[in-house]
């Protein structure tokens, strides 16, 4: 159990003040209100109270206690701030995380980014815990409805997903997660992925999601329908443009959209793995991915109205954040890089401010 405490009231001053003039001692204050003896020895010490009895130092007068005056000192060192806010609304660094929010980062990306980026200038260093303070410590109203719409969550608080029953069925005969190569466990090298459905309002619309599992690269297919034969197609003409060495594996769940894998697998040279029933965290990166989507594709919505051209904005949005499990450099960064793309990889870097 916690120890509860509260500041001395008005009351409890005077009571201070009364019986110190009458000699009693600090502990048989204590005693009266109930309070320990240190809470009433630091009440006379901070307001340079003496004791008239004791022995004069040099340079140091005599002083009463006066309750009125110890409140009123106590209520203005109460409203002082012990250090100015780092993020005011006036200072260019909350121009900048403004800007980087609207963009779509998290306060944590835009808090190591800015890090990474000025090592060596602390005032462009904010936590994102500031970042948090800031925008909820904003008086309710159109200022800070708006900073909330900046963050990814909404809401204050996270609801947890419901769980049903699996009713797309089951696909037989399919590869195993547990037979995939270790290069593709281990994530040293891109061109190992992992690819979901994300649908759209009565499952009527439908787009195709591709990460790697190395630099959480991001590729969004459009999708004509849902069926298996549109998947066949949308994963087809994502995954040909890829050099063969940036397309090896392919884990996916068991829906019936890839029903037609074996084609799948022939005309783009990539080898699919299905994860076990009802086991999200086997493709955790995705999973996370999707999540990140709906931001920009939020449920309900038909996605069949946006367009491939619409839909690259979107991924090209999310490779340009800076990850943390990259070390807080973006995603088309350490994709480039790794495919030898060095010069594009640092000019991405370089303009991730810009």
């Amino acid at each position: 159990m916690g120890q509860e405490y509260s500041h001395l009231s008005a009351e409890e001053r005077g009571v201070i003040m009364a019986m110190k003039a009458q000699g009693h001692s600090g502990r048989a204050i204590a005693m009266v209100l109930g309070r320990s003896s240190s809470t009433v020895v630091r009440e006379l010490r901070r307001n340079g109270h003496v004791d008239p009895w004791a022995q004069p130092r040099m340079g140091r007068p005599r002083l009463p206690y006066d309750g009125t005056r110890a409140g009123q000192r106590a209520l203005r060192l109460r409203r002082k701030p012990c250090r100015s806010r780092k993020l005011r609304r006036d200072s260019p660094l909350w121009q900048q995380v403004c800007r980087l929010l609207g963009q779509g980062w998290s306060p944590q990306q835009v808090s190591r980014t800015l890090r990474r980026l000025y090592p060596d200038q602390p005032t462009q260093h904010v936590s994102h815990e500031t970042i948090y303070t800031a925008i909820y410590a904003t008086p309710r109203g159109a200022m800070r409805r708006e900073l909330v719409q900046l963050l990814r969550q909404h809401k204050c608080a996270r609801r947890p997903r419901g769980q049903g029953a699996n009713r797309r069925g089951q696909l037989a005969d399919l590869p195993s997660i547990h037979v995939r190569p270790p290069e593709a466990e281990e994530r040293l090298a891109p061109g190992h992925w992992e690819g979901d459905f994300i649908k759209g309002a009565r499952n009527r619309s439908a787009v195709g999601v591709l990460v790697d599992r190395t630099t959480l690269y991001v590729i969004l297919a459009r999708m004509e329908g849902c069926s298996a034969l549109h998947a066949l197609d949308g994963f087809t003409h994502a995954l040909k443009p890829l050099p063969v060495h940036a397309r090896q594996t392919l884990t996916y769940d068991q829906g019936k959209e890839m029903a037609l894998h074996r084609v799948l697998s022939q005309r783009t040279g990539v080898a699919i793995y299905f994860a076990d029933p009802r086991s999200p965290w086997q493709r955790g990166i995705c999973e996370n991915t999707n999540g990140l989507l709906r931001q920009y594709l939020p449920k309900g919505a038909d996605l069949s109205i946006y367009s491939q051209q619409q839909l690259d904005a979107i991924a090209q949005r999310l490779n340009h954040r800076p990850r943390a499990t990259l070390g807080y450099h973006c995603p088309a960064e350490m994709f480039m890089r790794l495919l030898g793309h060095h010069e594009l990889a640092d000019r991405i870097d370089g303009a991730l401010l810009s």
